[in-house]
């Protein structure tokens, strides 16, 4: 498995390509600058299969009809993919196209890719919809697991009592040397952030 990350749009979301040896990719929040994502995709002859957005916010959003491939997300975010009130499309990052999702997940969908198998946990708190992807030894946490800290809780559809639950029986219950890549900052580990929860 190979993981690329790219920084992308004014709120410095991460994106990740993650593809098998054969060239089978996805691509993990396309939060902005579809041109950037597009050039990394032909630079490495991927064959792009689907998007999974691990949750409906903007900036990890705002890409996906740009880059024209199926989206995936949560059932409990789904809606809010046209919804400009709830992904805040009305008050950051100017101009959206939003489009319907192919494929609503749910807890414990597996989803394979070629050589890839990748695990749905459903982590609500930072949206009622948020999850994690867990491939072999790494997570992709979105915004609900940090390096140094947990996504916010503050916004409309928020819930620390859950985020908190979500990371207790979902993510720290991982091994320690599980890598985590979340949707800001750098990368971290299971045992790092247990040590510092």
């Amino acid at each position: 498995m190979k993981i690329e990350r790219l920084v992308v749009g004014s709120l410095q979301a991460n994106c990740y390509i993650v593809s098998s040896d054969k060239k089978d990719a996805f691509i993990i929040d396309p939060g902005d600058e579809a041109d950037k994502i597009k050039k990394l995709i032909d630079n490495n002859k991927l064959k792009i299969h689907f998007i999974i957005n691990t949750h409906s916010h903007i900036d990890h959003i705002k890409a996906d009809c740009a880059l024209g491939f199926p989206v995936y997300i949560h059932e409990l975010d789904a809606a809010a993919l046209e919804n400009p009130r709830r992904n805040f499309s009305t008050y950051l990052l100017g101009d959206f196209e939003a489009c319907k999702p192919a494929k609503v997940l749910r807890d414990g969908d597996k989803i394979k890719l070629g050589e890839l198998e990748m695990e749905i946990l459903h982590t609500p708190g930072h949206s009622p919809g948020g999850i994690c992807i867990k491939i072999d030894g790494v997570v992709f946490t979105g915004d609900t697991l940090f390096r140094d800290g947990i996504g916010r809780t503050d916004l409309p559809d928020g819930s620390n009592k859950a985020i908190m639950s979500s990371i207790e029986e979902k993510l720290l219950c991982l091994n320690d040397n599980v890598k985590i890549y979340p949707g800001h900052g750098e990368p971290s580990t299971i045992g790092r952030e247990r040590a510092n929860f």
